[in-house]
């Protein structure tokens, strides 16, 4: 059942140069495919498999992010 779990990454908990506060969630690879185009265009990384990875990483269950912050 793990596809079906939704995933968030939140550009909060990865401090930047412009303070971004987006956040994404979805299914995992919807999230993954958006986090990797915002790196790029917003954050200035380049595209690679180890970018892709790294965020991959990064990506929490939607409700262990709703529990945190209850």
């Amino acid at each position: 059942m793990s596809g079906l779990q939704r995933k968030v990454i939140d550009c909060r908990n990865f401090p930047s140069e412009n303070n971004c506060t987006l956040a994404i969630s979805g299914r995992e690879e919807e999230v993954l495919q958006a986090a990797v185009h915002h790196a790029v265009t917003v954050h200035g990384h380049e595209e690679s498999p180890e970018l892709r990875e790294q965020l991959r990483s990064m990506l929490k269950d939607e409700v262990e992010v709703s529990k945190a912050s209850a």
